[in-house]
């Protein structure tokens, strides 16, 4: 049977209460669409969401998707904890549904309901259940999906561990590389918040990249960036004079630079996902 509960805040021992029983909140279908394992730089197409699998071995994971649950224990929700609800979690069959709720979804204000007539409602409270929810934890395959991290990192405290952004002394390693020359005052001051972001990234790609596919890599940047970026082919080092120029040299790391097979023109891919 098809079970609603609601998460609240505030500091008494029960957090979950059932809100409706033998109802259906989220009538959507995931057929057809597209996973892609999270990657921060990674713009979704519509038909698609993020997956993480093995998601109750992940520490942000709740204990709420790790036990076996059982209706019976738990409480239905009193009328004077309505306003504090902070998520919904509909249960149907073996999938979790769950919804965070914000303050703009409480809604109070005089409506007009049509069922058979027009009529007025006032003095209701009410909360908006929106078509699709924020997430959907698939308890069979033990996968959440969902379509935005910052959504969801309050459901899921320290998930946006994932979401990580170099720090300081990460920042400092990379722009210290031996293919890597500051000029025009650059430096890691100037270094922006997405570039910060994608030199995390690059850092774990050049990690597991073998010494001698460097050469390569920073030739295969050249072959592309010639005209953009500054490249000194004996002493194997890129000029990096703005914060545009390091966004480049960061994608080339990442191969995001291709020509099509058919009229060789050369492309910047703006999100990848691995094939096989």
């Amino acid at each position: 049977m098809d079970q609603v509960l609601a998460k609240v805040k505030g500091n008494g021992k029960k957090k979950f209460f059932k809100l409706l029983s033998d109802q259906t909140l989220f009538d959507i279908s995931l057929q057809g669409m597209g996973f892609v394992e999270y990657n921060p730089d990674h713009n979704l197409d519509e038909d698609s969401w993020f997956k993480i699998e093995q998601f109750s071995q992940q520490p942000y994971c709740m204990d709420l998707l790790k036990i076996e649950f059982v209706s019976s224990e738990y409480d239905d929700l009193p009328k004077d904890k309505f306003t504090n609800i902070s998520y919904l979690c509909a249960i149907q069959g073996n999938d979790y549904y769950l919804q965070k709720i914000t303050p703009s979804l409480f809604v109070t204000k005089k409506m007009i309901a049509f069922g058979e007539s027009a009529e007025l409602e006032s003095g209701g409270r009410r909360v908006v259940v929106n078509a699709m929810p924020d997430a959907i934890y698939q308890k069979d395959s033990d996968t959440l999906v969902f379509r935005n991290l910052a959504t969801i990192s309050s459901l899921f405290k320290g998930i946006d561990e994932l979401y990580k952004e170099a720090t300081k002394e990460e920042v400092e390693a990379f722009l210290d590389e031996s293919f890597v020359e500051l000029s025009n005052d650059y430096g890691i001051e100037k270094v922006s918040k997405p570039n910060r972001k994608r030199v995390a990234l690059a850092m774990s790609t050049l990690a597991s990249m073998p010494t001698e596919d460097r050469d390569q890599m920073l030739n295969y940047i050249n072959g592309y960036c010639e005209e953009k970026l500054k490249f000194d082919s004996e002493n194997k080092k890129f000029e990096i004079t703005s914060d545009e120029e390091l966004k480049l040299l960061l994608y080339g790391i990442e191969q995001r630079f291709y020509t099509t097979p058919i009229g060789n023109e050369k492309r910047l891919a703006n999100s990848v996902q691995t094939l096989f």
